[in-house]
């Protein structure tokens, strides 16, 4: 009996094809890791896919971690993931020559999937995916500080309570409605007050005498 004849070897190879493949576009390892699993995905469907069939089921396997990539990269909606996913573990199951080895093909791959993370704890971050996360950061600090600069702008600006501020209510100044609060003093509806502070998005206003 060959080495692939046992039904368990297909969830050890695409495990492994699976876990360096994913590895290699989580950390920066220099293509080592891609090498790595294409290697193994490659013995995996040369020795269960037949001739025709091989090219193909290589390409839809492939296809399908381009997906998650993407998804990853650009949408991180999970709909993307979830087809590649699905085209992954599809490709690696017809090509099983039973349903046994299927089985376990397919839980190599999300074995390979998931364990593929810890590289992260060992291996340094891919640049393109720290450049992500710092461009959202960025982006959110801008969004804030944008919000606080828009806030800062109406300290001294003059407006009226649409209900009473006891100690917190709305105002409305230049139109628009703003949530406020009085220095704990009560200020009854429609009372004129201007703003005398302003802390973040935290407005604090004061009745004018």
């Amino acid at each position: 009996m060959g080495i692939f004849d046992l039904e368990w070897i297909g969830l050890v190879i695409t495990f492994l094809g699976t876990l360096f493949l994913i590895g290699e576009v989580l950390v920066n390892m220099r293509g080592l890791f891609a090498l790595l699993g294409i290697g193994f995905i490659t013995v995996y469907f040369s020795a269960y896919a037949g001739t025709e069939s091989v090219i193909l089921m290589i390409i839809i396997y492939f296809v399908g971690l381009v997906l998650i990539i993407i998804d990853g990269k650009l949408l991180n909606d999970g709909t993307l993931s979830t087809i590649g996913l699905v085209a992954m573990l599809t490709s690696v199951g017809i090509a099983a020559p039973s349903l046994t080895a299927a089985l376990f093909a397919i839980i190599g791959v999300v074995l390979g999937a998931a364990c593929s993370f810890f590289f992260l704890k060992v291996f340094k971050r891919r640049e393109m995916w720290t450049k992500i996360a710092l461009k959202d950061q960025l982006s959110k600090e801008a969004g804030y500080n944008s919000m606080n600069m828009e806030y800062e702008k109406l300290v001294g600006e003059k407006g009226v309570a649409l209900n009473d501020l006891r100690p917190v209510g709305t105002v409305r100044i230049n139109g628009k409605d703003y949530s406020a609060q009085s220095e704990g003093k009560w200020v009854s509806k429609d009372t004129e007050v201007t703003v005398v502070k302003v802390d973040g998005t935290k407005i604090q206003v004061e009745e004018i005498v």
